[in-house]
């Protein structure tokens, strides 16, 4: 290990791979650390403890910070995985092309709300227009408080109010494979091409790159890049059980008949009752369909 670092030091994970991890030392320095521990599961956005073990000649991570504004997955079983740590910001990027998908956006903004991490719709590819259903869909988003922030890489345009919006703030930026995450990325941190040439190594010595990293933000701030996705499932402990994150269901189902209403099939429910009108009948589609997997995956197996 090189002089400059201490022996023992406080630093941010900027990627992760199994036990294998980038870090940011406090003092601004970078280095491979390893985690020490089964139980200690780090990732992205985290921060650590590290000492610098001279007999084996690493650093190794031995205690981790506590966690705010984490966003968690759901795997197959149910179980919540955690995908980054410390967020104050989440960015759901959607581009004209390929076709969004906001049954995706809705899954995310409810992951972040559920936990306390601020959210917006992210707009990129905007020089290509938008078809009259997005156009909807996205003033939908801005009735909730969400107002859609339209930008374009590829133009240039509105990066300006997106490097505002990012200022002092640890954000994670997801979306769709093929919206233009990368575009953008190399638009806010123009050396984040260079940044992700560090390969780390996997416990069984093959070089590896992290699927998320972390970047220092010009003007201040960092941002983590995720890898787009096919599908989302937010963790399904994570969620709120009466509206499962969903803002306006949350404020309609105060009118339901009954206090544990699901907002299904249950009589006098405002939240069905409001469906296609005050309510987006898609995103009341989008609410059923979170539900069904939240009810499938509460199941006890076997």
């Amino acid at each position: 290990m090189p002089a400059r670092f201490p022996t023992t030091s406080r630093a941010r994970v900027i990627a992760a791979h199994g036990h294998m991890l980038h870090v940011r030392l406090e003092h601004g320095g970078e280095a491979v650390a390893r985690a020490m521990g089964r139980k200690l599961q780090v990732v992205c956005g985290d921060y650590v403890s590290c000492e610098f073990d001279a007999r084996h000649d690493e650093l190794r991570i031995v205690a981790l910070e506590p966690r705010s504004g984490a966003l968690y997955r759901s795997n197959a079983h149910g179980s919540g995985e955690l995908i980054a740590a410390n967020l104050s910001l989440l960015l759901v990027v959607v581009a004209p092309l390929p076709v969004p998908d906001f049954y995706i956006v809705d899954r995310y903004l409810a992951a972040a709300q559920c936990a306390g991490i601020h959210a917006r719709v992210v707009l990129n590819k905007s020089e290509l227009g938008i078809d009259a259903i997005t156009e909807a869909e996205l003033r939908n988003y801005a009735a909730l408080g969400l107002e859609p922030l339209r930008v374009s890489a590829q133009a240039a345009s509105g990066l300006d109010e997106l490097r505002a919006l990012l200022h002092e703030q640890s954000a994670a930026m997801v979306g769709q494979s093929g919206v233009g995450k990368s575009s953008l990325l190399r638009a806010l941190v123009p050396d984040s091409d260079a940044a992700i040439g560090t390969l780390l190594r996997d416990d069984a010595g093959r070089h590896t790159t992290s699927a998320s990293w972390l970047y220092a933000l010009p003007q201040g701030g960092a941002l983590i890049d995720s890898p787009g996705v096919r599908d989302f499932a937010p963790a399904i402990d994570r969620l709120h059980d009466a509206d499962l994150g969903f803002t306006e269901i949350a404020a309609l189902s105060a009118h339901c008949r009954f206090g544990d209403c699901r907002h299904l099939r249950e009589p006098d429910c405002a939240v069905r009752a409001a469906a296609g009108g005050a309510l987006s009948a898609r995103r009341y589609e989008s609410y059923r369909r979170l539900r069904r997997l939240w009810e499938r995956l509460r199941q006890p197996s076997g």
